[in-house]
């Protein structure tokens, strides 16, 4: 599942050249560095106030991404979840909860993506499932680079972003560079994160790219 999955005739341009920056991503990966052969370098977040039916947006990414499910809080949260996960083994995506362990479990997800406050808990996590994928959220580069017991970090905000990380300064692809190069663990760049500006991030030597709108728009098609 390491690849983003392969382009076809009905991939949407912006999609493609979101594809082509995390093929170049991968072509320039470390030597040495030890990771997962299921991690994706295509991640999708989730975010009720902005995604309404994040099932449609699931459904348009290439096989071999990946969708990390945040309900927060949503009282369907199991009802939508259940939705991405069969889209999910359907499309071959990797399917994480955001924090939730009981919800993750009961959905059959298959990893964990923590909140930079919860990371600690990731030690207790991987003893309970050593078979899930474990990603955490950090927002500086001495958090990505210090950051253990996790199979990926994510950082963020990259570039100027809403949601949570809409109060919080870009740190800027030159960050994403420092922390992808420092760190023992892969590291996903997330925020305002765009086909319009993936290409900034092309020779920063991290692991892959996750977004949320532009993630949509890159692959809603036609």
């Amino acid at each position: 599942m390491e690849g983003a999955g392969e382009v076809t005739m009905t991939t949407p341009d912006a999609g493609r050249r979101l594809i082509a920056v995390t093929d170049r991503l991968r072509t320039a990966r470390r030597a040495g560095r030890a990771a997962r052969s299921d991690l994706p370098s295509l991640l999708l977040f989730t975010d009720p106030a902005r995604m309404a039916k994040p099932w449609e947006a699931a459904r348009r990414l290439p096989h071999g991404a990946g969708v990390v499910y945040r309900a927060f809080g949503r009282a369907d949260a199991v009802e939508v979840g259940l939705r991405l996960a069969e889209i999910a083994r359907s499309r071959s995506l990797a399917f994480l909860v955001g924090r939730d362990v009981d919800l993750a479990e009961r959905l059959g997800a298959s990893g964990l993506h923590l909140p930079e406050r919860d990371i600690p808990r990731a030690v207790e996590v991987r003893r309970h499932r050593p078979d899930w994928i474990l990603t955490g959220a950090v927002h500086s580069v001495h958090a990505a680079i210090t950051a253990h017991d996790l199979d990926a970090v994510v950082l963020s905000p990259i570039f100027t972003a809403g949601g949570a990380s809409a109060g919080r300064p870009a740190l800027g692809p030159q960050a994403l560079k420092e922390a992808a190069t420092q760190a023992a663990i892969p590291v996903f760049g997330l925020g305002g994160v765009s086909a319009d500006n993936a290409e900034d991030l092309a020779d920063s030597g991290a692991w892959g790219l996750a977004g949320i709108d532009g993630f949509v728009q890159a692959f809603a098609g036609d």
